[in-house]
């Protein structure tokens, strides 16, 4: 048997950072995203060793080890070794060899939720294998244990919702690691309007988001209030985003994210760069009405908002800059699994 999952990254519409805490636990925060047809990817093939084999093949990454309870957290591929501990401690896998294969269609870094989503996907292939008791809200809350609180691993708890379930979601982050998915029912055509206007673009550049997310989290603990009032206006951008798609009220998406980009600049320093305020103010006048660093910022993908066909000429006028442009659609699923 071979066990298979795939599960999707995400594009942050609106509301990005607000699920971070400490913002969440005091405040709720509030975000909109939708998965896209780029994908984590997770194979788990039992092998007649008495080994454990992982390997990142969109990395060039492998590592071997005898078959043991624990693997050590050493800095080498420890997302998948971190997911096999916690998944022997508390469910134990037999002795059985095997090789735990990944590969991610966006490079890690780049503002689409690769690590979290890759998370959920390798979860998802131990899932299949063992028979694991998780639904969807067990799986996304077990990947936000494993990579925050096992790894240490800073960041939000957006990417592994939408990676799980998939779609358009407005979701809700309150206390206690409390979490609301409202999947929004948007009409198609409004869907295919959208997915027709918003250009997604990689900068050729990527970040380490941690540094980012530990600044914004500090702004927090010490009350720093230009931070902290730019996340509620982000929390606000998010409702304001849901009201649109919903409505059908295409036109004000682009003055949205453009709101959005001025206040998520407040948040933390390092969020936008010369490089990025270049790019931005490229976009707009070839065009776009708005857009947004996607993820953490400091690098990675952008998006933009080029209502009519302007899209054409925005990517023309950003082919200096030495990106480019990504080819997508938006998805209703989240993590799927297989056995073949």
């Amino acid at each position: 048997m071979i066990y298979r999952s795939k599960a999707p990254l995400r594009i942050g519409l609106a509301g990005g950072g607000t699920d971070v805490s400490p913002y969440s636990d005091l405040y709720g925060g509030a975000i909109l995203n939708a998965t896209i047809s780029l994908y984590a990817n997770a194979t788990i093939e039992p092998i007649n060793e008495n080994k454990i084999i992982m390997v990142a093949i969109d990395r060039d990454e492998e590592l071997q080890f005898d078959w043991a309870r624990e693997l050590p957290i050493d800095g080498k591929l420890d997302l998948l070794k971190g997911i096999y501990n916690r998944i022997q401690k508390d469910y134990g896998i037999t002795r059985q060899g095997f090789r735990l294969s990944t590969y991610v269609d966006a490079p890690a870094g780049s503002g689409l939720g690769t690590s979290s989503t890759l998370v959920v996907a390798i979860i998802g292939a131990f899932t299949e294998m063992l028979r694991l008791p998780l639904g969807e809200y067990d799986m996304a809350h077990y990947a936000y244990d494993i990579e925050r609180k096992d790894l240490k691993l800073a960041g939000g708890k957006q990417d592994q919702y939408a990676a799980t379930f998939g779609g358009v979601n407005f979701m809700e982050f309150y206390e206690e690691d409390k979490v609301i998915v409202n999947p929004l029912r948007i009409k198609q055509q409004y869907l295919f309007e959208l997915e027709n206007n918003l250009l997604l673009y990689y900068t050729s550049t990527n970040r380490e988001s941690a540094g980012i997310i530990k600044q914004q989290s500090k702004n927090v603990t010490d009350k720093k209030d230009s931070s902290i009032e730019a996340m509620h206006q982000l929390k606000e951008q998010a409702r304001l985003m849901k009201e649109a798609l919903l409505k059908g009220k295409l036109h004000e998406l682009g003055e949205i994210l453009d709101f959005g980009f001025r206040q998520k600049r407040r948040m933390a320093e390092g969020i936008s760069n010369p490089l990025m305020e270049e790019i931005y103010e490229t976009a707009k006048k070839a065009g776009a009405t708005g857009g947004k660093i996607s993820g953490a910022g400091g690098g990675g993908f952008m998006i933009f908002y080029c209502p009519v066909n302007t899209k054409y000429a925005v990517i023309r006028s950003l082919e200096r800059f030495g990106g480019r442009y990504r080819r997508y659609k938006f998805t209703e699923h989240g993590l799927t699994t297989w056995t073949i």
